[in-house]
């Protein structure tokens, strides 16, 4: 929808989230995001899992205090539960207890509407969202799509100035997503909805191009805003569309740049190199996106967006693996490509053994906490190195969830090249034949 009026609904200024971690240093979620939500427009947040999203979608509802900026509603601070903004989660979450008209009225009994326009008002909501009919019926005798308009259904009956919407779609099968996004997208359309401003968290790339008037891409470890796009496509959007494609292909290149898409603070203290964040990525998953991209289908090249969709991958799903190729060495990711490089071509290409050789020999290379472990390995008389030692090297620039994944991965990755294992019972680093 295009926005007409232009009144500012709501207003985040230099907002920062942090937690204290048990070291006394802070873990910093979000840093420095503005956000503004006008009247008449639909916001996607768009981003890596653990980029603050959802926090700060938390934040807006007033469920979430920030430890720093300003939250203003209508220019007035927010100190709590925000009037007039309703959610929908990702998950269903109803009352299994419930009919579907009695999960709808919940929220207008919990505000003390009279009963008679609380009925009104659950009957509107109903009609609205396509549930007439099953209005007598329990979430369990529902389908995911039905449970997710009975959520809906439940966060517009309260009439939201504002509605949040956590990943709604994400838990449904592709085409009921599809039925239930055309169906609220041709509500908003239609100026039916009881609401102003729509503030969506997605990991959909094509979905936030298809809905949103303007997309905030977020960078991860702490969560910034990277890039505010506007997307002046008219409503209905054509996803074959040439502008709506290279809209989706600059996402994609912007969200898979080589450098940060925002430059970290001058006063933070710059971990060391083996002190960085990694996801686990499972080398079969590595192999087969190498197998993928070597077959004749791509000849060792691809556009990911068309591979994401062959794949039926979203952001989640394949930026790990082809962020983890290139950390090592074995692909190239510009400008929304893919391509292979000449070890991952010869990864493809080898047997087993040659394949475990040639990815220790990346390891060693490319990921500074695999030599680091190693070095301190060979450095030992006893050739073991205890994992609470590396853990307490992590956990000063990272989250103890962060450094946990952090050392799975590294774990994880060293056991396929047998270059170095994990003794669980010990909690040890260990070469294979160390006694």
């Amino acid at each position: 929808m295009l926005n007409t009026r232009n009144t500012t609904l709501f207003e985040l200024s230099g907002v920062r989230q942090a937690y204290a971690k048990p070291s006394g240093q802070d873990y910093v979620v979000l840093d420095n995001v503005d956000l503004s939500l006008r009247d008449g427009e639909i916001v996607g947040l768009l981003g890596r899992s653990g980029s603050g999203k959802s926090t700060l979608l938390r934040i807006v509802a007033g469920l979430v205090k920030p430890t720093g900026g300003s939250v203003r509603h209508h220019g007035e601070p927010v100190t709590g539960a925000t009037d007039g903004v309703a959610m929908v989660f990702q998950t269903f979450a109803l009352f299994p207890w419930l009919t579907v008209w009695e999960n709808v009225m919940a929220g207008l009994k919990a505000k003390g509407v009279p009963a008679r326009e609380a009925e009104a008002r659950t009957e509107e909501a109903i009609d609205l969202i396509g549930l007439s009919g099953f209005e007598s019926a329990y979430p369990k005798e529902l389908s995911g799509g039905m449970r997710q308009r009975v959520g809906f259904a439940r966060a517009l009956v309260v009439h939201p100035e504002i509605l949040l919407m956590d990943e709604p779609f994400s838990a449904l099968d592709v085409l009921t997503a599809e039925t239930l996004r055309t169906d609220l997208l041709d509500l908003w359309m239609e100026l039916r909805l009881p609401t102003k401003s729509i503030l969506m968290v997605t990991h959909n790339i094509e979905e936030a191009v298809l809905m949103c008037d303007r997309i905030l891409v977020f960078s991860s470890n702490p969560g910034r805003v990277a890039a505010e796009i506007r997307v002046d496509i008219p409503h209905p959007r054509n996803r074959l569309d040439p502008q709506f494609r290279a809209m989706v292909d600059d996402i994609y290149g912007r969200m898979t740049a080589r450098k940060p898409l925002v430059a970290p603070s001058p006063a933070a203290k710059q971990p060391p190199a083996h002190a960085v964040p990694l996801e686990h990525v499972s080398t079969n998953l590595l192999a087969g996106l190498l197998e993928t991209l070597a077959s004749p289908a791509y000849h060792g090249k691809a556009d990911l967006p068309h591979l994401a969709g062959a794949l039926q991958h979203e952001i989640d799903d394949l930026f790990p693996i082809a962020e983890t190729l290139q950390m090592l060495g074995l692909a190239e990711v510009a400008e929304g490509d893919i391509h292979l490089t000449e070890p991952g071509r010869l990864f493809a290409d080898s047997g087993l053994e040659d394949r475990k050789q040639l990815f220790a020999e990346h390891l060693i290379r490319y990921v500074p906490l695999a030599a680091h472990i190693h070095g301190l390995l060979k450095q030992s008389a006893v050739q073991r190195v205890p994992s609470s030692r590396i853990r307490a090297e992590l956990t000063p620039f990272m989250s103890v969830d962060y450094a946990e994944e952090t050392l799975k991965a590294v774990t994880s990755w060293a056991r396929y090249a047998e270059l170095f294992t994990y003794d669980d019972e010990t909690e040890t680093f260990a070469f294979e034949d160390a006694d």
